[in-house]
């Protein structure tokens, strides 16, 4: 791709022309049982079988669109100077360790960029450092294969998140700098203001329609994040535009985006985690409307479908984990059986573990193969109508997300609607 890519996405499901993804790395393998549960994890990942599983995801997207890894981009936004200097004091800005700052600061431009990422182990060279149990002055991104989350591509521009979790602040700052500074793009990033309660993740921001949002208020995106994300909507002259809020329950875990809950597929059909969806009556459903630069109605809906469809989208509900069996469903959303990325209308790739979701999908016109099917040139998608991409998932689930959390997609085709 030899010019600059402007940056836009105007849907979940537009035609995928450019993405950025992290394969799981070193940092993932810096981790002990006692610093799981603070690296926002509930289990140690086998490293090995992630990257084997992960590698699948990557070589699909490769078959169809231009794959971005974030450690080669960072490392080319790092030989800038300029870009080098500003990543270095932001990340360091709330702290005092001179040595640190000396340590990256010194570092050669491809190290700086694993160091960022993987982590700096703490130098035991002062009394305080050798009695403190914290093993890294600058603690590993064990999240950041998760690259949904730290920026959202907007129509027309890249929204950086603000992460609920401070261990999660340097993703956005990595990738706030290589959006204003790498070569490969050229667009303008927005940044959050407000107060730090202010939170907003992007596994919780889908683009339903160019004019249409959807946002999860959960575990990681606050009310006064999306009434930030408003402002800045409200700011911009394109017209009316739609915001439906999802309240989602704080527990279990499995619940912490609404992307977990609820994904878009095709032009005509969403998967939904039904408890949540349609059957949780104490989490609302709320639509505001954007127009002449001002919210103009605030109104409660009873469900996202519904909320939809008085838009002009009549979208058919799948449903994750099917409908019969509470347990299954419950089973089937732990692990990621609603989180969906689709590659293009109708094309999307998932977990093959999901039995139950896929024959839902399979019931629903969908043609079910496998990733190294599409690998080795056996299937394509483009043979098909409807088409799920089954990846190998016994590790990554256990992180906690799914092929729509792995993925930041840069650009999209528009839809024809």
């Amino acid at each position: 791709m030899g010019s600059r890519i402007e940056p836009n996405v105007s849907s979940e499901i537009g035609e995928l022309e450019a993405v950025i993804i992290h394969p799981p790395g070193p940092e993932v393998e810096n981790m002990t049982p006692g610093n799981a549960e603070r690296a926002l994890y509930s289990d140690i990942l086998n490293l090995s079988v992630a990257q084997r599983e992960y590698s699948e995801l990557e070589q699909v997207l490769q078959k169809y669109t231009h794959v971005f890894r974030v450690k080669e981009l960072l490392e080319e936004t790092l030989a800038i100077d300029k870009a080098r200097e500003s990543l270095i004091d932001k990340i360091l800005e709330a702290g005092e360790d001179t040595e640190l700052r000396e340590y990256l600061d010194r570092a050669a431009t491809r190290d700086l960029a694993g160091l960022l990422i993987e982590g700096v182990v703490l130098q035991k060279n002062t009394l305080s450092r050798f009695l403190s149990k914290e093993r890294y002055s600058l603690p590993p991104l064990h999240n950041f294969f998760f690259a949904r989350d730290a920026a959202i591509t907007m129509p027309g521009s890249v929204f950086i998140s603000r992460m609920a979790n401070s261990i999660r602040e340097r993703e956005t700052l990595i990738m706030d700098t290589v959006f204003n500074f790498n070569e490969h793009f050229r667009t303008r990033t927005i940044k959050m203001s407000g107060k730090p309660a202010s939170t907003i993740e992007g596994g919780d921001v889908l683009i339903a329609r160019e004019d249409i949002l959807l946002v999860g208020l959960g575990a990681r995106t606050s009310s006064q994040g999306i009434d930030c994300l408003i402002d800045i909507i409200r700011s911009q002259k394109n017209g009316k535009k739609y915001v439906i809020v999802q309240e989602l329950p704080v527990r279990p875990e499995s619940f912490i985006h609404l992307d977990m809950v609820f994904t878009l597929l095709d032009r005509d059909c969403c998967m939904v985690y039904e408890p949540v969806i349609f059957r949780t009556s104490n989490y609302q459903t709320v639509v505001i409307t954007i127009e002449n630069n001002m919210v103009s109605s605030i109104k409660e809906e009873r469900n996202i479908p519904e909320a939809l469809c008085r838009l002009g989208m009549d979208l058919k509900p799948v449903y994750c984990g099917g409908r019969t069996d509470d347990w299954i469903q419950e089973r089937e959303q732990w692990h990621s059986g609603a989180n969906f990325f689709a590659l293009a209308p109708g094309k999307i790739i998932g977990y093959a573990r999901n039995n139950y979701t896929n024959d839902e999908l399979s019931k629903n016109g969908y043609e079910i193969v496998t990733a190294s099917d599409i690998i080795s040139g056996k299937a394509c998608i483009h043979n098909y109508k409807k088409v799920l991409v089954t990846l190998d998932g016994s590790e990554l689930p256990r992180g906690g997300g799914g092929a729509r959390c792995m993925t930041m997609p840069v650009k999209r085709k528009p839809v024809s609607w």
